[in-house]
């Protein structure tokens, strides 16, 4: 059984957006919301590789990518809003049930 998608996550075929729970610099513009789009297996190889083996490094760099925004940006939200994230890249990635 899927759970339900959480009310701040919009999912489609093109990525996942993310409505965040306060406002947040991204690219210089404050913004409550952040698309990730789908993941390619080269974005994912990108962003393993310049994490030196880290791999928080590599999620962030991987999530900085997808949102088109720098890890700066990121490593400024509130820790609850980079969970959203996650939930949101994790439900955009998994496998469709049948």
């Amino acid at each position: 059984m899927t759970k339900p998608l959480p009310k701040y996550l919009q999912l489609d075929a093109t990525g996942v957006t993310v409505t965040l729970t306060r406002p947040t610099d991204l690219n210089g513009v404050g913004t409550d919301k952040i698309r990730l789009r789908v993941p390619t297996v080269r974005d994912m190889r990108i962003a393993s590789s310049t994490a030196g083996g880290d791999e928080e490094q590599g999620e962030m760099n991987l999530f900085a990518n997808l949102a088109e925004v720098s890890t700066k940006d990121l490593e400024g939200m509130d820790l609850k809003d980079y969970t959203r994230l996650q939930t949101g890249y994790f439900r955009l990635v998994r496998e469709d049930e049948v």
